[in-house]
């Protein structure tokens, strides 16, 4: 189904230790707007739309959010790596290590666990791309926001790679919206069955 290869979408190589900025960060993992929340939302609305230019636009995408995840988990997992009991607890990650220890756990930054009811699948078209839309503007804040909260360049241009991405797929979304509204707005046309057909 897929070509993997064994690297990230765009490299991790968080030198420092930071549990402070891993809290922060795991939002984009299993936050409300994060990276698993997209990709779920857009591999189960596929499923319903109209044309297959749309289908493989959330496809493509929706796959490439797992890439996200994918480098969200290692910058978690970086940044919170070698860190003591005692550091997670500074940070406010102290019941996350109690249950989870280092690994990486989706959950948001202030530490609701990921739901499904972050997903939106509406079964129509216009209405959930609408959805996703506003899913990549939401999401691209959300790097906006992180970004202004690191000062570790490379914690930086990671996030700012994933907030370029975010614009990427807004615009696509806006494409798969266009394709939908043409091909709902075109006009049916019936031929009657001669009767030999009845």
């Amino acid at each position: 189904m897929w070509v993997y290869e064994k690297k990230l979408e765009y490299p991790v190589r968080i030198k420092t230790c930071n549990p402070k900025m891993a809290k922060y960060i795991i939002s984009q993992y299993g936050g409300p707007d994060g990276e698993l929340a997209a990709s779920l939302r857009y591999l189960s609305q596929r499923f319903s739309m109209p044309t297959n230019e749309a289908k493989a636009i959330l496809n493509d995408i929706g796959t490439e959010e797992l890439a996200h995840l994918e480098i969200i988990g290692s910058m978690v997992y970086q940044l919170t790596k070698g860190a003591t009991a005692e550091q997670m607890e500074m940070a406010g990650l102290g019941a996350y290590y109690t249950d989870h220890d280092h690994a990486v756990y989706p959950i948001s930054a202030s530490g609701t666990p990921f739901t499904a009811a972050y997903l939106q699948s509406k079964g129509d078209p216009i209405a959930d791309l609408h959805e996703d839309l506003a899913a990549e503007q939401k999401a691209r804040a959300t790097y906006e926001n992180l970004i202004n909260l690191a000062d570790d360049p490379d914690v930086i241009e990671p996030l700012k790679f994933l907030r370029a991405r975010e614009i990427v797929h807004f615009q696509r979304f806006g494409e798969a919206l266009r394709i939908v509204q043409d091909r709902l707005g075109e006009k049916k046309y019936f031929v009657k069955k001669p009767d030999f057909m009845k």
